[in-house]
């Protein structure tokens, strides 16, 4: 019979690099994980092989090495920086007699500390039921025995198959939940497109320093450290943009090698970040791995659908870097590639502003009308196509609406109805482009 062992704190770290040496940069990331998960480090194995071995992942040798150390170290769980099979898992346990991790588990159980509002605890169950379900039948053998007894008989299913269905139904209401609250942000989503607020969403590895933007940009208080996935939960604010505003939402970091289960469960909270309208993709910019970073970012934009939105990539922690100052960088075509700014101490942050109000400087402004009281079906379609921001009784009985509306949507509603054009006040009507500038608009008293 194989009990699983009991786990502690005390960790030996092992990290396998098939086909190439280990790389520093990744060992650092794989401690500065395994610390964020609030386990004292005794001890670091590196190997490299050119293929896992199918029984162990590492070698018959490396892990008699392992287990030397797990008894001289007295180390409680051997954490591997690879994912490893159910069998690979149960394996090693068995032969170093201590509960093993793979970087899959370690991640999930970062993400189960942060957790903490309903639906992000929700998806991190959901995730950890996921990976859980394939370990049941390697993990516990014990389990695959019926109950047998004096009042233990049950209805002829193993306790194994038992847990199996129960854990099948806590998974199946756990996706209801979700799918209660992933309907509940399609409504402030769909509210939101309806008031003609822009959406930014701030993406990035894992400690780019998304959190100490956000706070910078929205004076929020949100929780931001020197960790990895210090802040898991969304959260939005308004930000002011312009004559206008629009919505800044701060999201979970990626990290190399991010555990499908967890982009699945969090894809309710990722839809944040595919319906936006504009993506910032915060770089550490101090970080010698910042491609590498880059890339393994743009990889979970995209499996998450996310790859077409327009994007600015934000170098942010100049302060650490010799020489460099607060710029903005354009393409060929003019178009704002980069920004390099420095959220902590504030450099570069009315540069960001200027580049936002510059992206949006189109998205809507308020406008004036004047309708007549028998003018219903005008008034309904500004309803539908604009924010009515305030309406009140005009002269002779007529309405005042406030309205915002982009200068694009206010182009094809006088174009197709002359009559609201009539309605337009006349100081708003639409300005030749190179009077734009000069004359702005001005909202009804």
């Amino acid at each position: 019979m194989f009990e699983r062992p009991p786990t502690g704190e005390r960790a030996l770290l092992v990290h396998i690099g098939i086909g190439s040496a280990a790389d520093q940069e990744q060992i650092s990331e794989f401690r500065h994980l395994v610390q964020s998960a609030g386990a004292e480090i005794v001890d670091f194995i590196t190997a490299q092989r050119q293929s896992p071995d199918p029984r162990y992942f590492a070698g018959a040798g490396k892990v008699d090495e392992i287990a030397e150390r797990v008894a001289m170290d007295e180390a409680d769980l051997v954490i591997f920086d690879n994912p490893l099979s159910p069998s690979q898992e149960r394996n090693l346990e068995k032969r170093l007699q201590c509960r093993v991790l793979d970087r899959t588990g370690l991640i999930l159980d970062v993400f189960a500390q942060r957790a903490r509002t309903f639906e992000g605890m929700l998806q991190v169950e959901l995730a950890q039921l996921g990976h859980l379900s394939t370990r049941l039948v390697r993990g516990w053998t014990h389990l695959e025995r019926q109950k047998g007894g004096i009042g233990l008989r049950g209805p002829g299913e193993t306790q194994l198959e038992t847990d199996r269905r129960l854990l099948g139904k806590r998974i199946s209401l756990l996706h209801e939940r979700l799918a209660k609250v992933g309907r509940q942000r399609e409504q402030g989503r769909r509210s939101r497109k309806k008031a003609q607020l822009p959406t930014i969403s701030l993406v990035g590895y894992t400690n780019a320093g998304k959190s100490t933007l956000f706070n910078r940009l929205t004076a929020a208080e949100v929780y931001a450290a020197d960790q990895l996935f210090a802040t898991l939960d969304p959260t939005l604010r308004r930000i002011p943009l312009g004559q206008g505003h629009a919505v800044l939402a701060d999201t979970v970091g990626f990290i190399s090698h991010l555990p499908h289960e967890l982009v699945a469960a969090f894809r309710s909270t990722l839809q944040e970040t595919v319906e936006a309208d504009l993506l910032l993709h915060v770089v550490d910019a101090a970080n010698p791995a910042r491609e590498h970073q880059i890339a393994e970012v743009e990889s979970v934009l995209e499996q998450i659908g996310a790859g077409e939105v327009p994007q600015i990539r934000l170098f942010n922690k100049i302060d650490q870097m010799d020489g460099v100052v607060p710029r903005i960088d354009r393409d060929d075509s003019g178009e704002v590639s980069r920004v390099w700014l420095s959220a902590q101490q504030g450099q570069g942050i009315e540069e960001l502003f200027q580049v936002l109000a510059e992206r949006f400087a189109d998205f809507g402004g308020e406008h004036c009308f004047h309708l007549p009281a028998t003018a219903g079906r005008l008034r309904a379609l500004l309803y539908a196509s604009g924010r009515v921001l305030a309406e009140r009784q005009g002269e002779e009985g007529g309405l005042e609406l406030d309205v915002r509306l982009s200068s694009k949507v206010l182009q094809q509603l006088l174009k197709r109805e002359p009559e609201l054009a009539a309605a337009l006040r006349p100081d708003e009507a639409p300005l030749e482009p190179e009077l734009e500038a000069e004359q702005p608009w001005h909202p009804c008293d």
